[in-house]
């Protein structure tokens, strides 16, 4: 492993993070992450010195996840195991802690369902911001003009505040 290798490994939860959004579910995420490294190992003598590696890195996940949709959109097979949903589980007050617990459950589901209701582009955009990066960053993750960034995470911002609207009251 490449010294270059282990310093990548430290961004594993942001990545992941990132992947979860993007795709989904769990699993699509772990692979996507898991393509991310591999290509990132396999371009590690296009890495320059000096280069953002965690930028560099978000640019490889968000590159894989495309061509994972390109592919996904000409294949027959469409879902799988892992797109089976579980049941839920019956409505039930709780008390004391245990009810705190769950509506915040409830608000992260909420905000979870309002981020998946973003595009791809507007969440990722949302996302990359949430990971600390500047709209300089985000900018050179996406591959887009800084003005881009900009719109996006505007109109992203207003969207989460439509749908969210209702906590505020």
């Amino acid at each position: 492993m490449s010294a270059l290798s282990a310093e990548a490994l430290a961004y594993a939860d942001s990545l992941y993070n990132l992947a979860r959004y993007l795709t989904g579910n769990d699993a699509d995420a772990e692979d996507l992450v898991q393509e991310t490294y591999v290509r990132a190992e396999g371009a590690n003598a296009q890495f320059s010195p000096g280069t953002n590696l965690k930028a560099w890195l978000f640019r490889v996940l968000r590159n894989a996840f495309i061509d994972a949709q390109r592919r996904k959109r000409t294949s027959p097979v469409d879902g799988g195991l892992d797109t089976v949903n579980a049941p839920l589980e019956s409505p039930e007050l709780l008390r004391s802690d245990l009810e705190i617990d769950r509506l915040r459950n409830v608000v992260a589901e909420e905000i979870e369902r309002a981020l998946m209701a973003l595009s791809d582009e507007h969440r990722t955009a949302i996302l990359l911001d949430l990971e600390g990066f500047t709209e300089t960053e985000v900018a050179d993750v996406l591959g887009c003009p800084l003005g881009t960034v900009k719109s996006r995470l505007s109109r992203a911002r207003l969207q989460l505040r439509e749908r969210l609207a209702h906590f505020a009251r």
